[in-house]
Formats: structure tokens, sequence, C-alpha cells
């Protein structure tokens, strides 16, 4: 059966191109853009003001499964990638056990091939004792990280000079858990108003400007995950006009929202890092646009209910996030006309496949329609858990179908 989605808003972050067009498709293949002959008896299926586009890469996110399968299970958060336009998922390795050899890269990717893993840099992802890097390599991981802070500067070294010829992407994040102490806010104005204890921006100023060192001397490319203030920004942006060879990240809830929200005392809203203040969150804005923040990452992080329906400072940090983010991020940056609609999805693809050292090529179109209103609730999201902030709130925008490309090679 061939359709054609006529008057679609296509775009290309490859060509950056952002157009108009009909595109023919015949059983969820696409067949040709702006086709010069329509099949008979083709259905004619009216798409302005929605946008055919690539699907997105998340950069990393957290499973349940294996060990905590109550919070979510690898077909659950397959399901909810795909719902949110996520075609390429790569999970973090710090499950029960975590994924720290290759038996375990197996164990996964036979149930689900098409999840990607991030190999864990230390053994238990503790930070005490290198994994097998090469046997890992060798198991098909998309690259190496604990996804945790590694305060072992000396650890941190050698991996980079035993990571050096593999030529794997390397993700780290810079926290010293040390400076961050107990503090569940952002420090400033806001931590003392609402009485939370507040963490510096030197807890990742410091590691950041010691892990940015260390990657100049070795020369070991490294994307630096989960940047989240404005001082963090400066230190890359100042490390790329060196030559450093860096890409870096943030999460789109930094990119949301600031150390206002937490007066709410939400626990969905209990991260880590924790959202920045608003000059910060602004810093994170431009350089996304500006291309020294590479790429967001969702960071989707389930929890149970219980888990989570506890005081704000006790709440586990993290939130879910792979059916929210592009329709937030849309509606609040694209909408609002701080970014193009080509800043945000090569932000979400071309600019994240480079930070995982790949070349772009997407099999796969989405077809998001950017008006669609729908309530976050248990009937909607096809995850698990549902530890989010707009959990029983309408949101606009959501991701309708998938279509293969293949065709077109």
């Amino acid at each position: 059966m061939f359709v054609l989605l006529q008057q679609v808003r296509s775009l290309d972050p490859v060509a950056n191109v952002d157009r108009i067009t009909d595109v023919l498709i015949e059983d969820g293949i696409i067949r040709a853009f702006a086709p010069s002959e329509i099949p008979p008896d083709t259905q004619i299926q009216p798409c302005a003001g929605k946008i055919l586009a690539p699907g997105l890469i998340d950069l990393y996110s957290h499973s349940g499964e294996p060990g905590f399968e109550e919070r979510e299970t690898l077909a659950s958060i397959e399901q909810a990638a795909i719902a949110g336009g996520f075609t390429q998922l790569n999970l973090l390795p710090d499950t029960n056990p975590a994924i720290d050899n290759p038996a375990s890269v197996t164990q996964i990717r036979t149930k689900s091939p098409k999840i990607n893993c991030w190999g864990a840099l230390t053994l238990g992802t503790e930070g005490q004792q290198m994994t097998e890097l090469a046997e890992l390599a060798a198991a098909g991981i998309i690259g190496f990280t604990d996804g945790k802070a590694l305060p072992n500067l000396t650890l941190i070294r050698r991996a980079l000079e035993y990571l050096h010829p593999i030529q794997k992407p390397v993700a780290l994040w810079a926290c010293d858990p040390g400076l961050a102490g107990k503090g569940v806010i952002r420090q400033g104005a806001n931590s003392m108003r609402f009485g939370l204890p507040g963490v510096p921006t030197m807890a990742e100023s410091a590691p950041l400007s010691a892990l940015l060192e260390c990657i100049a001397e070795i020369g070991t490319p490294v994307h630096l995950m989960r940047i989240s203030t404005a001082r963090g920004v400066e230190l890359i942006r100042d490390a790329k006009s060196r030559g450093v060879p860096v890409t870096a990240s943030t999460t789109w809830l930094h990119l949301l929202l600031d150390t206002d929200a937490v007066g709410t005392y939400d626990p969905n809203l209990r991260l880590d890092p924790p959202l920045g203040n608003k000059h910060d969150r602004d810093a994170l804005i431009q350089a996304v646009q500006d291309g020294i923040i590479d790429a967001i990452a969702v960071d989707h992080t389930p929890y149970t209910y219980e888990e989570k329906t506890v005081a704000f400072g006790e709440a586990p940090p993290g939130a879910i996030g792979l059916e929210l983010a592009l329709p937030l991020l849309w509606s609040n940056l694209v909408e609002s006309g701080r970014w193009s609609a080509l800043t945000l999805w090569q932000s979400l693809t071309t600019r994240s496949a480079q930070c995982l050292n790949q070349s772009f090529q997407s099999k796969d179109l989405i077809l998001f329609a950017p008006n669609e209103k729908w309530t976050v609730d248990h009937s909607n999201l096809r995850s698990l858990s549902t530890n989010t902030s707009w959990l029983n709130h309408s949101i606009t925008g959501r991701v309708l179908e998938i279509f293969n490309t293949e065709a077109l090679a």
C-alpha cells in the first residue's frame, strides 16, 4: 500500500536542509522524496505542520535490567526509546551485574540486538581496577565509561594510555564527590532560600580542569558527560580552542530547568549533577547553539514509585526522559525561537554520532507531530517507571511513526 505524506516538513541535519516536500511511502518504507509519479490508489496523508527527520541518538541512559527489572527491562526501555524517536540507544554499564566483561555484553545484545552497550572502565563500575579493555572492545561495545565519577586520576591516566590504540570512545564525568559532599542542589541563592545543601560549581570545574590536563597530555579523545555549569562551558571552550581532543554533552533537563524549579521539592528533580542556576542553564543553551556542547543526552534513569516517593534530599538522583525529551526540547527551545529546528536535530543526531566516533547514516526517519497534545501518565508511557515531574501533565509533541529508508540506498 502506498501513502503520500503531503507537504511534510523534512529536516536533513547532514545537508543542513529544512524544506517542505511530499514523500512517497510503501508499507513503511520510503520510496521517494518529491516523487514525479504517484501510483494509483495512493492514500494521501496531509502532513502540514508535521516533521519528517532522522531517528535520534541517545548517548547514554540507564537500564534496570539486569538486576532491577522492576524499574525497567530491556524490552521496556527499547519501547520507550522508539516512542520518543530514539532509534539508537546506548546503555550505561552500571547494571547488576555490571557490563564489565564480554559475557555480559553478549547477554544484552542477544536479548536486545538493537541496543548498544557501553563497557565498564572498571570492574563493577567501582572505580578501583580496570576491566580487560581489549576483550570488552572486541565484544562489540560502543565505548568505555563507568557512568560515574572517577576521582582517581592515576587510574584515569592509565586507562587513557591503554585506550589510545584501541580507538573506542571514552566517556568521563567530571565530578568530585568530596567537593559535592551531601549537596542536592546547585549552590546559590536558591539553595539558601530552599534550605537545601548546595553543590558548589567547583565540584564540576575542579575535576574537569584536571581531566582536560590529562587529555591534553595523553592525546586520547574523550567525551565529557553531564556538563552542567557555565564554568564547565568556559573550560571546554578554552580546551577546544587549544585543540584538546574532547567532545561534550549536557542532559536535556539541564537545558529546560534550573534551580527555580526545585522550589516545588519534587523528588523527580533530584538529579546528579543537580540542576544549575539560571546563568548555568543560559550558558548551556548557548553552548549547544555554538557547538561548544556537542550533543544532548537523555540520561534516562528509571526508579520505582516507592524509591522516589521520599523527601527531596533522600531521593535517589535521576529521572526518566526518553519519551519526553524531544517534545519538551522542541516546545521550549525551538518554538520559543532560541534554537532552529536543525540545531536541535543536529545535537541529537549528527553531533551525537561524532561523539561516538561514528559517521551518521540513519536508516530510520521519524514522523513527529510537534502540535499533538498528550498526557504523561501510566497508560501513555512505555517506560515501566514514571519518575518525571511532568507526570499527569499535558505536553505538546509526539512521535507518530518510524519509516525505513533502505529503499533509497
